[in-house]
């Protein structure tokens, strides 16, 4: 593919312009599409807007199953048979403590998440007050993800001190009845609407990989783009055992997965390309997905999350803050990280030496001698 076709993609992206439907679905389908270019030509966007700061999300899973919804690619689904431990809401003390965590690992926002189909006027309440108690104690911005409310609510939240609320529409809304019965496209976006409405910033996302075709992640990508969320997570589907969703792929794909390095990286460009002012972050699934390559989706995505996920373990701390400072960019924190990663040094600079069992793996050494 000629340079010009990079340079329009950049440039397209830089004077708010929106991409066609056909440039964006050939980032998948045209081979002559080479992936380094492309992740420079979205590196240029990033640079406008984000600099080469980073930053870090921490998540407190809050609340954990029970849910009554039935969405095919969660854990904590009633319909799931995964084995997870049930707790209702953690006390006030619990939160405070690992926002406290959240703070002194070099987190940016603290990412409060409760299961449930939506909360009661007396949670929200409940949590309002939480969250002016997290404000009070620690310089750190607070989003919290509560599923379904209305403008009321979200009023509260707003008066509280909320930064952001978010709901993710994870799919196209063509695409939603296969992955959601319980609820409709329409809730998550009525949700949305009510937030905006009070004044509170939103974070809205997807989860790549539960069946869909490129073109709903480009309907997709353009309507957080016309809802103007501030923060697009852009997940990519954990195939955990006893969900729905990883039942039906297992028979469909032969456990096979379309999620190569190549095609999240690419995703995270046209989610870069169509939302050029949005914070995008790589999020659940980049360890697993991206493997060697998960450095590179620093390129497109200007923050991701540190310590895991909601049900799922992630790479440590130390290691991902490392990884950001090695590739040259500078992690926006509303803390200290220097321990942190003088403590990763630490243990980078141990180099163990080999021990026989390694040197001489034939070797038996209860019936051998050595020479």
């Amino acid at each position: 593919m000629s340079s010009s076709f990079y340079q329009d993609l950049t440039s397209i992206s830089l004077q708010d312009k929106i991409h066609s439907d056909s440039t964006c679905e050939s980032i998948f389908s045209d081979s002559e599409i080479e992936l380094l270019p492309l992740l420079n030509a979205a590196y240029q966007v990033r640079k406008t807007y984000h600099n080469n700061t980073v930053q870090l999300h921490m998540l407190n899973n809050a609340q954990n199953g029970n849910c009554p919804e039935d969405c095919y690619y969660c854990v904590q689904a009633k319909t799931a048979t995964t084995d997870i431990d049930t707790y209702s809401l953690k006390p006030e003390s619990e939160i405070l403590a690992e926002a406290e965590k959240a703070f002194q690992s070099g987190a940016y926002r603290y990412c409060i998440v409760m299961s449930g189909r939506g909360p009661s006027s007396k949670r929200v309440r409940e949590m309002a007050n939480t969250i002016r108690r997290v404000k009070e104690h620690f310089p750190i911005e607070v989003c919290l993800s509560v599923g379904l409310i209305d403008e009321p609510a979200a009023h509260i939240l707003k008066d509280a001190g909320l930064d952001r609320l978010n709901h993710n529409l994870n799919t196209s809304e063509s695409h939603y009845p296969n992955v959601c019965t319980t609820h409709s496209y329409q809730d998550r976006m009525d949700t949305l609407h009510a937030a905006q409405t009070a004044g509170l910033a939103c974070c809205s996302g997807v989860i790549v990989g539960m069946g869909e075709k490129v073109s709903d992640l480009v309907r997709v990508a353009k309507e957080l783009r016309q809802l103007e969320v501030a923060s697009i997570p852009v997940n990519f589907f954990l195939p955990i055992e006893g969900t729905q969703l990883s039942e039906i792929q297992s028979v469909e794909q032969n456990g096979s997965s379309i999620l190569t390095p190549d095609f999240c990286l690419r995703v995270l460009c046209l989610f870069r390309f169509l939302n050029p002012r949005s914070e995008i972050r790589v999020a659940a699934g980049r360890e697993h997905h991206l493997r060697g390559m998960e450095v590179m989706s620093l390129y497109p995505a200007n923050s991701m999350f540190i310590d895991g996920y909601l049900n799922a373990e992630g790479t440590a701390a130390s290691r991902t803050l490392q990884m950001i400072q090695d590739a040259g960019f500078t992690i926006e924190t509303n803390g200290k990280i220097s321990d942190i990663l003088q403590d990763q040094q630490v243990k980078q600079n141990s180099v163990l030496l080999k021990e026989l069992p390694l040197l001489r793996p034939r070797l038996d050494s209860n019936n051998s001698k050595l020479c």
